[in-house]
């Protein structure tokens, strides 16, 4: 699979309802900006050990869900999605409104995000050195408050459950670099974006049309739909594509190391 040899690759899950009993199942996707491709399945690690996160060799941008950073998948390379830490930092400045610490993270995230913004756009190969320490710092700054005032809840892990606002603050300093990665390499995209912009059309589908029929025909369904968004992300008219598919003129999209 060409998404195997991809730098950095996007990922991301939705729930949809398939079948005659509305079964609860799982829409995975992995994409790029050339590659979409989708499973049906679970959220289980099962389901993860199936999908092609497991033989990934790039760079994966998802959100903090768990799978994602299973040992059993192997060991590679993350970016942790910068949306949904904002998003996050967000119900911490509503749950903490006394506190300085989520709006200087916030600053610290959009700040680096523009940034790089700024520096692609200008073709450059990295952020100023300058400005990335100082946001740097903010972040780092942000962190290390937020830690002194969120107290960790003493007893066993197993026993205690931490404040949303504790597990988000150990996760931004355990995982610093997974969160500014973006900003140390400009090929990387602060977000998986890409991979909710892929996902749409599924909910979509299951606002408007409701359950799909069978779990044979949702698997063919996205297969057909990965394909054709994969010939889109390559400027080319679906309809002839999959007229041309439908008469045995199979499109291939170009392998990303020989072009």
């Amino acid at each position: 699979m060409l998404l195997t040899l991809a730098y950095v690759v996007c990922c991301d899950e939705t729930p949809i309802r398939v079948g005659p009993k509305k079964a609860k199942k799982y829409l995975l996707v992995a994409c790029d900006r050339l590659l979409t491709w989708y499973m049906l399945g679970g959220r289980d690690l099962e389901t993860f050990k199936k999908f092609v996160v497991a033989d990934l060799t790039g760079v994966v941008v998802h959100d903090r869900y768990q799978n994602y950073d299973a040992t059993d998948l192997g060991a590679r390379d993350h970016q942790l999605c910068a949306a949904h830490l904002n998003r996050d930092l967000e119900d911490c400045a509503e749950t903490y409104p006394d506190a300085r610490w989520p709006r200087q993270l916030q600053m610290a995230l959009r700040g680096s995000i523009h940034a790089a913004n700024l520096a692609r756009d200008q073709d450059k190969d990295a952020i100023e050195a300058g400005t990335l320490a100082m946001f740097t710092k903010m972040y780092r700054g942000g962190v290390a408050v937020g830690l002194s005032q969120v107290k960790r809840l003493p007893g066993p892990a197993k026993t205690v459950t931490q404040s949303v606002g504790r597990v988000l603050l150990e996760v931004l300093r355990d995982r610093a670099d997974d969160v500014l990665r973006f900003a140390c390499d400009l090929r990387i995209p602060p977000t998986n974006n890409q991979a909710e912009r892929d996902l749409r059309p599924a909910k979509t589908q299951q606002k408007i049309s409701g359950r799909l029929r069978s779990e044979k025909a949702t698997e063919h369904r996205y297969a057909v739909r990965g394909y054709l968004s994969t010939a889109l992300k390559h400027s080319l008219d679906v309809m002839t594509v999959l007229r041309n598919a439908l008469l045995g003129n199979l499109w291939m999209p170009p392998d990303p190391v020989t072009g």
